[in-house]
C-alpha cells in the first residue's frame, strides 16, 4: 500500500533518528517517481538533522519549506496517512522553538492511518527498535553523518563519471 522508501523513512524518523537516512531514502524515491510530496517529507527531514546539531539557519529554512511544501500538498500527505494540519502545526511549533532558542527534541509524526502505524511498529519490533525513541544526543555519528560516513562509493562514481565524459 506504501511505498517502501516511505515506511524506511518514517522507520528512521521515529525509531534511530537518523534524519541524514530519512533524506537518502526518500530522495532517491523521489527521483525515481517525480512525485512531489516527498520533496516536503525531505526538507523536514533534513530540517530535524540541521536543528539538532544546531545549524539554526539552515533549520529553519528547511522546516519553512517542509510547512509550504506540506500546506500545497495536503491532499497527498493526508493519503499518505498524515494529518496534514497536524504536520503544519508541529513544523511552526518547531519554527517557533527556534525562535525562542529552545533546543532540538525528538517529535513523532501525525500518523493517522492506523495500519500505516502498525506496519511500523512491526518493523521496528523485528529490527530490534523503538518506535519514538528519542534521539541519542551522544551519537556523533548520527549528529554529524554528513561529515561522517563513507563516501568512497560517491567519489568512485564522481571519479568514472568524469572520466567517462573525458572519454578515457
Amino acid at each position: 500500500m506504501y511505498p517502501k522508501a516511505y515506511i524506511e523513512y518514517l522507520l528512521h524518523f521515529h525509531a534511530t533518528r537518523d534524519y541524514f537516512e530519512c533524506h537518502e531514502v526518500l530522495e532517491e524515491h523521489w527521483k525515481q517517481t517525480g512525485e512531489h510530496v516527498w520533496v516536503g517529507f525531505i526538507q523536514l527531514a533534513v530540517g530535524m538533522y540541521h536543528y539538532r546539531r544546531g545549524n539554526i539557519a539552515g533549520a529553519k529554512r528547511m522546516f519553512t519549506k517542509a510547512m509550504n511544501a506540506c500546506q500545497r500538498e495536503k491532499q497527498a500527505y493526508e493519503a499518505l496517512g498524515i494529518h496534514a494540519e497536524q504536520l503544519i502545526a508541529l513544523i511552526h511549533t518547531y519554527v517557533e522553538r527556534i525562535h525562542h532558542g529552545q533546543p532540538y527534541e525528538s517529535t513523532c509524526l501525525p500518523i493517522i492511518d492506523a495500519s500505516l502505524l502498525r506496519i511500523c511498529q512491526q518493523q521496528c519490533e523485528q529490527k530490534g527498535l523503538v518506535w519514538g525513541e528519542k534521539s541519542d544526543m551522544t551519537n556523533e555519528y548520527i549528529i554529524y553523518k554528513h561529515k561522517l560516513r563513507d563516501r568512497s562509493d560517491v567519489i568512485a562514481e564522481r571519479e568514472r563519471q568524469k572520466q567517462k565524459r573525458q572519454g578515457r
